[in-house]
């Protein structure tokens, strides 16, 4: 399998060099040169397979020759070494039989939180592709909240790589930041003034740099990288294995960055049999907009309860055009989508104020405790359920409540139980450097 630049079709490389790169030389992000079928039998015995059989199969098209297979099912086994129970929410005076929606729980890893999987699975490959590496490797990444900490388990104290961390200051929350910031060698946490938007464009223009890029062996651990973005496809199949209706499910994400929506989108168009995917958003609503009118206009993200969806420029929205064969239209047009991408994909936006409504409606009518980014995937959900009936689904539930403890404990209005990976985190002491978001000041202490 060789993967192409979004802005250079003719270009090609392999999956070792897409990882280690990140970003291609001309910005563009890497694309797989064909989309590899998920195979008849796989399907028939999607429920019976092993959980680490199941994804071996689905991710080894993409990694080709660039592992041995003993190495990818080492690598694979570590990623998924946790549950990702597909959950039915059933309102109190409802029966199971009766259940319409689920819950996809992807907050049983390491750090909490859906991007523990990504993470994992490519700071293995990663260690794996430059252990022989004269050079030590820095990972650059732009992270709205869960990103950072999981990029910083995944990897933590891995010899020849070191890891920097750029966040949006006041913007993620109080366990995020914790996460992201304590855990010192070879991770370093660079708190910027500004927006996340600004963390992600001091990235890419990081990678663009030459000056930096002749100085350093620098690579990414965004989910621009295929290497974090490729394993996502997991959840989906996992959550197949056990749904137990007969008709496909409707699957509502809550989508910032685009990534794990794009990852669903990619296995249903390999077949994956998915009745419709639903991008959940928070008031940056820049995807559906472009949905509803042909106008897609980038603007300042604007912060919420949902700060992991805080994205005024969603980096894998083009991914996902690219699925359905589409370009982005040029600034100041129009371009509708295609048929095909309305029928597959529809897109809403949720207000903060909705998003209390439906922790709160959660939490008092099915006995279930959602955090904010669960909750905009939930009422997206039921809205697209109630002009559909007849459709189930599920949503993605992509981290423990308790770290947005600070969001939820007063909405619920008691306190949520500390995992003890959280209790752990309590007091221990923060550290990191504050940044200006400006390209300058990163470039400057990249260098130094």
């Amino acid at each position: 399998m060789n993967y192409y630049s979004l802005n250079n079709p003719d270009t090609f490389v392999d999956f070792k060099e897409a990882t280690i790169r990140g970003q291609a030389p001309d910005k563009g992000l890497y694309f797989p040169e064909r989309i590899p079928p998920i195979p008849a039998g796989l399907l028939r015995d999607l429920k019976t397979l092993p959980r680490e059989d199941l994804a071996f199969r689905i991710i080894r098209p993409y990694v080709g020759n660039t592992l041995p297979e003993s190495d990818l099912h080492r690598i694979v086994a570590e990623t998924i070494n946790f549950d990702f129970p597909l959950v039915p929410v059933i309102p109190s005076n409802a029966s199971p039989a009766d259940t319409t929606i689920f819950s996809l729980e992807l907050f049983h890893g390491p750090t909490l939180a859906f991007k523990d999987v990504g993470a994992r699975f490519m700071s293995r490959c990663l260690a794996y592709f430059v252990r022989n590496n004269t050079r030590p490797v820095t990972v650059l990444v732009a992270t709205s909240g869960d990103t950072g900490g999981a990029v910083a388990s995944g990897f933590y104290d891995i010899p020849g790589i070191r890891v920097v961390i750029l966040y949006p200051s006041g913007k993620v929350s109080s366990v995020q930041e914790l996460q992201l910031t304590t855990l010192g060698k070879n991770i370093t946490a660079l708190e910027v003034d500004g927006s996340f938007d600004d963390c992600q464009r001091m990235v890419k223009e990081a990678f663009a740099d030459p000056t930096v890029n002749n100085a350093l062996f620098l690579t990414s651990a965004n989910s621009i990288n295929v290497a974090r973005w490729l394993p996502q496809q997991f959840y989906y199949f996992f959550a197949l294995q056990q749904w137990q209706l007969e008709t496909p499910p409707v699957i509502s994400v809550p989508s910032g960055n685009f990534g794990n929506i794009c990852a669903g989108l990619l296995a249903h168009r390999s077949g994956l049999p998915v009745r419709h995917f639903i991008a959940a958003c928070n008031t940056n609503d820049i995807v559906p907009a472009y949905l509803r009118t042909g106008d897609y206009r980038p603007k300042p993200a604007v912060p919420t309860l949902s700060n992991a969806m805080d994205v005024g420029n969603p980096s894998n929205f083009v991914r996902i055009l690219e699925l359905f064969h589409q370009q982005l239209p040029d600034p100041g047009k129009t371009r509708f989508p295609f048929p095909d991408l309305h029928e597959t994909l529809s897109a809403v936006s949720i207000s903060d104020p909705e998003t209390i409504d439906s922790i709160g409606d959660l939490d008092t009518r099915c006995h279930y405790l959602a955090d904010p980014h669960g909750a905009v995937g939930c009422l997206a959900l039921q809205r697209y359920l109630n002009q559909h009936p007849g459709e189930k689904g599920f949503f993605l539930e992509t981290a423990h409540p308790v770290k947005f403890y600070d969001t939820v404990e007063p909405i619920i209005g008691r306190k949520i139980p500390l995992p003890a990976s959280v209790a752990t985190l309590l007091d221990k002491k923060k550290r990191s450097q504050k940044l200006a978001p400006q390209y300058d000041e990163l470039k400057d202490y990249l260098l130094s």
